[in-house]
């Protein structure tokens, strides 16, 4: 299985292949898990709690510990780094977006997505590696 070495870069091909394509299964639910322990409101439970500002543990464990085999990551054609992603919600559902909480800083992990050919929200989103484009050209990933 692929080790990913930047966890937020992890998140955004998850949200891919889990909420966009729909080919890893099966999908995560917060709002579920949340109900099995009494929450009707992840966003609530969150603000009172002053937990808005984090990737909730229960969430982070699942995401770490989730693998996602060679096949599934060959079909990555495309990456959104928009900071509305659905994995987000499910991660932080009260986060605004307006800090780094989800600033992807690295571009290692691009190797274990041998197929991709295009990301979107280069500057707009998450994606704050450095000489982003430059790596993405060099790749010859188109960017928009």
């Amino acid at each position: 299985m692929a080790e990913f070495k930047d966890f937020n870069f992890k998140l955004v091909v998850i949200d891919e292949l889990m909420y966009g394509q729909r080919v890893l299964t099966p999908a995560y639910d917060l709002g579920s898990r949340m109900q099995e322990q009494g929450i009707g409101d992840p966003a609530s439970y969150v603000l009172r709690n002053e937990l808005d500002l984090e990737v909730l543990d229960v969430s982070r464990r699942y995401f770490e510990a989730l693998e996602i085999g060679e096949e599934l990551l060959a079909g990555v054609e495309e990456l959104c780094f928009d900071a509305g992603l659905d994995i987000y919600w499910h991660c932080a559902p009260a986060w605004g977006g307006e800090d780094e909480l989800f600033d992807i800083r690295s571009l290692d992990d691009l190797a274990l997505l041998p197929n991709l050919k295009r990301v979107t929200f280069v500057d707009d989103g998450t994606l704050r590696a450095p000489d982003k484009r430059e790596r993405l050209a060099a790749r010859g990933i188109e960017t928009d």
